[in-house]
């Protein structure tokens, strides 16, 4: 049927397997331990990065999600997955934060996620950082 109609599947990129590096920079504890509600605004903020494929290729799309509302609060997208692209994520969130409400932020072990200039950020936008264990991918392949 899609055959008839002009219509064909894109396959998705390969990703290669990041190795994690032998430090443990920017490791921290699972604090928000499988919690996904929270009882106000800007109290707990979950992300993660994925990719689309648009009319201009393939992209990364970077979010940055609020547990109480379901909404997105900080998005960026770009070719590269790389650090700049989470920072400006989080930078967006942080404008449509409280001053001095602190948020508790949820990610995997992604190394954008421990880089230096990441987390330069946390202390000044009164953020905690929470991590999950292992990354969902190691997860589903039962590592």
């Amino acid at each position: 049927m899609m055959h008839e109609h002009g219509i064909y599947s894109k396959l998705s990129i390969k990703h290669k397997r990041v190795k994690i590096p032998r430090n443990n920079v920017g490791f921290t504890a699972n604090i928000l331990n499988r919690e996904f509600y929270a009882q106000y605004p800007n109290q707990k903020w979950v992300r993660d990065t994925t990719f689309i494929y648009t009319k201009q290729g393939w992209l990364y799309l970077a979010t940055v999600l609020d547990l109480f509302s379901r909404k997105i609060v900080g998005w960026s997208m770009s070719k590269h997955n790389d650090t700049a692209l989470v920072i400006s994520a989080l930078k967006m969130a942080i404008k449509n934060k409280p001053k001095n409400q602190t948020v508790l932020l949820h990610s995997d072990q992604g190394a954008t996620y421990r880089a230096y200039a990441y987390l330069a950020l946390f202390k000044k936008n009164d953020i905690e950082q929470s991590m999950h264990p292992k990354s969902i991918s190691s997860l589903r392949s039962g590592q």
